[in-house]
């Protein structure tokens, strides 16, 4: 009698401790980097913070449970990020293991019609993690997204940062005091799994704003504040001959085109109103129909414009050609309408801000010069 109460209790247990352990591996330290919203630099922090701590002689490994950053949207073509990840980290993972979750729209909708069991997909993500980390001391995994994406199937950062026990380091942008409001609300989310806060490409009229105000007072709040990290050119934008490239564009004046472009403003009001706005925008590419020469015009007054897209095909006058390359403002000229440049324009802005090993060589050195990495990896 006596035995047969002992041997399921003891079954019992082990398969608690099985169900309950992190990955399998207790002694690798885990570090979930999240975001406020999307295109804040996650992805060049978390490789940037993971060749940082390879340099001080940790084997590392990286992550992304939730692949987002998708060219279809029936996920067929993997989220970028892993890939980059894979070669600047050297790793010899499977994709399927590095992104374990394709979050694509038609994965949405099937996971709201009660497609997608969420239990399977948190034991996915764990026997993934279990594989990655099996062979290193630390393991950076990448939020996808904001860090709220996720939680129609239970998979949002905070619930993957339990599921993996891992501590969170919150990338945020910042621009007036009233996004303060978001960081607090992420860092109530995470509680006591927050590692801290890094602001990244705060533009220059904020940052003093930032470090004297809004950090102390995020820091007495018990919110640290691990670093502040200025905007730079280079990984705000593209230049204006990357853009072009990207767009498929015709080329109507090329001088100008290592620009760079970090914003864009359509050009669909009068004249007037035009100039005015175009005077208050800097770093930006002026996107409007090829006919409209009074738009064309204004936008190469505004010396805060680098570049005019014209949309619908039409070629723009001699006399704004000329004037275009007598100021050194490239002209580009694409065949689609003003709204689908935009947003094809919009993407290429954002997606151009993590694509290569110079983008993570730069952040590398901005976390160094700027942050507190010793206190981020813990």
């Amino acid at each position: 009698m006596t035995d047969t109460d002992t041997d399921p209790e003891v079954d019992t247990t082990e398969t608690d401790t099985d169900s309950d352990s992190t990955a399998g591996n207790t002694a690798v330290e885990t570090l979930l980097v999240s975001s406020l919203e999307e295109s804040t630099g996650k992805t060049a922090i978390t490789l940037a913070l993971a060749r940082l701590a390879a340099a001080e002689g940790d084997s590392v490994g990286y992550m992304k449970p939730k692949g987002t950053r998708l060219q279809s949207n029936v996920g067929k073509t993997l989220d970028e990020d892993p890939l980059l990840a894979r070669e600047l980290l050297e790793l010899e993972a499977e994709i399927h293991d590095l992104e374990p979750v394709v979050y694509s729209p038609t994965f949405v909708e099937q996971a709201i019609r009660g497609r997608e069991d969420p239990d399977e997909l948190r034991e996915r993500v764990r026997e993934a993690f279990e594989t990655l980390a099996a062979d290193h001391d630390r393991m950076f995994v990448e939020g996808g997204g904001r860090y709220d994406v996720g939680g129609i199937v239970d998979l949002t950062d905070a619930d993957i940062a339990d599921l993996l026990d891992a501590r969170v380091l919150l990338v945020a942008p910042y621009e007036i005091p009233a996004d303060i409001d978001d960081v607090i609300a992420a860092a109530e989310t995470f509680g006591d799994r927050l590692a801290g806060v890094v602001f990244n490409d705060v533009p220059d009229a904020a940052y003093d704003q930032l470090e004297t105000d809004m950090v102390p007072f995020l820091e007495g709040r018990g919110i640290p504040v691990h670093g502040v990290l200025p905007s730079e050119r280079e990984l705000s934008g593209v230049t204006v001959a990357e853009l072009a490239d990207e767009l498929g564009a015709s080329v109507l004046v090329d001088e100008g085109q290592d620009g760079y472009v970090e914003r864009f403003t359509v050009g669909a009001m009068g004249p007037d109103s035009a100039l005015r706005h175009f005077r208050r925008t800097k770093d930006a590419a002026v996107i409007t129909g090829g006919d409209r020469a009074e738009i064309h015009t204004a936008a190469l007054e505004a010396p805060g414009i680098h570049c005019l897209i014209l949309t619908g095909g039409h070629r723009p006058s001699g006399a704004i050609l000329g004037q275009a390359s007598e100021k050194g403002v490239p002209i580009l000229a694409v065949q689609t309408d003003t709204l689908t440049t935009v947003e094809r324009a919009e993407d290429i802005v954002r997606s151009g801000r993590t694509r290569d090993a110079d983008t993570v060589d730069r952040m590398e050195r901005l976390l160094s010069d700027h942050a507190a990495v010793d206190s981020i990896l813990g």
